[in-house]
């Protein structure tokens, strides 16, 4: 938790806001995974392990088939765990979070989880199908670790439900931008998202970054002000499953350029 507060205090103080990539683990495979991660960590401020599983409800077909991919190649929460190591000794300073679905954490047993994660140097986790209501429990053994569980809020969060998500999240609430599931988007309702993000921002007292169909440095230029951070996922994903690594480099550079306006 102290890693994810200090990230967005350093970046504050400079003017700055969190570029947040998401990518998943041990897709393609693990080895090559490894090499992405290492790149989007040269670049992002926190990143994301997606934990694959058989059945992603919130994601759409691009995260989808990276589940697929990673599961073929072998994945497993022991192994997710073992490539959060291998980051950790790599960006000492930058915040991981874990985000994945809640069966693989309850079939690995819900403390057990908690407690390895810690030990391989994860700072907070994403948990899309633990509704506040439920993950409370989860919420105060995460925070017990001094880790930041991070719940989600929608558009249709009302303002007790919101009230709620600022009582058990972390560090930080993930504003989903879109109703449906993730993935690149043309175009988003900027107005209209910066406004409920003021909403959330206000109700919650956390600071909230936005997330779900950001694919390109204009939707953060578009919507600079309000979020505390910004989250790409499918836009990194796709280029993983094309292996072009190269613009997947150009696209991280233009990322984060534009978290600097």
């Amino acid at each position: 938790m102290e890693r994810i507060r200090n990230c967005f205090e350093k970046l504050s103080s400079r003017g700055e806001k969190p570029l947040i990539v998401y990518a998943t683990a041990c897709d393609p495979d693990c080895r090559r995974s490894l090499d992405v991660f290492k790149l989007i960590l040269e670049y992002a401020d926190m990143v994301e392990v997606g934990m694959p599983f058989s059945d992603p409800l919130a994601d759409g077909p691009t995260i989808q088939k990276a589940h697929e991919r990673a599961l073929a190649a072998g994945a497993n929460t022991r192994k997710v765990l073992e490539l959060v190591e291998k980051l950790r000794e790599f960006a000492p300073q930058k915040p991981i979070i874990l985000m994945g679905y809640y069966n693989p954490i309850f079939v690995y047993g819900e403390e057990r989880f908690i407690r390895d994660s810690a030990s391989a140097g994860v700072d907070g986790f994403i948990v899309p199908d633990l509704p506040p209501e439920e993950g409370e429990d989860f919420s105060r053994k995460v925070k017990s670790m001094k880790l930041s569980p991070v719940f989600l809020a929608a558009p249709t969060s009302t303002d007790e439900r919101v009230k709620k998500i600022g009582e058990v999240t972390g560090e930080f609430i993930y504003y989903v931008s879109v109703t449906g599931i993730t993935g690149e988007r043309d175009s988003l309702a900027f107005k209209e998202v910066e406004k409920d993000i003021q909403r959330i921002k206000r109700i919650s007292g956390k600071r909230t970054v936005v997330g779900f169909g950001i694919s390109k440095p204009e939707h953060i230029k578009q919507m600079y002000n309000s979020p505390d951070g910004f989250v790409v996922g499918s836009a990194v994903v796709r280029r993983v499953e094309n292996w072009d690594i190269e613009e997947l480099k150009e696209l991280l550079k233009g990322l984060k350029a534009a978290t600097k306006s």
